[in-house]
């Protein structure tokens, strides 16, 4: 249900390609995809995670790729001209 409180507050479905550099080789790039629930423009949600990433973890980022859509849009609805009843 949080997911749904979040959706209904314009949060939206964020992916992220993250690229860093392989602690023990430098020189070779690995990728690791996030993704969660975040608010776009700022992606407070990415961004804590990427500060999390860079306190904590060996490897140092190369470049993040950001993707995002919202899951929950307005519904396509259109009225009808007549009325069937069954019973």
């Amino acid at each position: 249900m949080a997911s749904l409180s979040l959706q209904l507050r314009d949060y939206r479905l964020t992916v992220a390609e993250i690229l860093y550099h392989m602690p023990d080789h430098p020189g070779l790039l690995q990728s690791y995809i996030w993704q969660d629930l975040d608010l776009a423009p700022r992606y407070p949600v990415l961004r804590k995670f990427l500060t999390f990433w860079e306190r904590e973890l060996d490897g140092k980022l190369h470049s993040v790729k950001v993707a995002s859509n919202s899951i929950i849009t307005p519904s396509e609805c259109r009225f009808v001209d007549g009325e069937l009843k069954l019973h």
